[in-house]
């Protein structure tokens, strides 16, 4: 008679049907937060890489901008040299005795 479901239902037989939906709930609370946890894990990895991907292209943009600099520094300090030693030469010319 264990299969008639027109039998009162016992103290007994609600206690188990109540166990097995509260193991079945548990399961499923647990899947679903091993799911949440694995999903904010990928996306919190997704936003780290898109932010050093940003971060990446920005320090390539301030690089050429110092390599850019420092070009026209070192064209500025190739210049001044050149007119120092134009100068240092002019100065020979005016503060050499005259020949005898």
């Amino acid at each position: 008679m264990e299969n008639d479901r027109n039998a009162p239902a016992t103290k007994g037989d609600l206690a188990d049907l109540e166990t097995r939906i509260r193991g079945d709930i548990r399961g499923d609370m647990a899947d679903m937060e091993t799911r949440i946890v694995d999903r904010l894990t990928e996306t919190m990895r997704d936003v780290q890489t898109e932010l050093l991907k940003s971060f990446y292209g920005f320090m390539e943009t301030v690089q050429s901008r110092f390599k850019a600099q420092d070009d026209a520094e070192a064209g500025l300090k190739k210049r001044m040299s050149v007119l120092e030693e134009r100068l240092l030469e002019v100065e020979k010319r005016i503060n050499m005795p005259p020949a005898a």
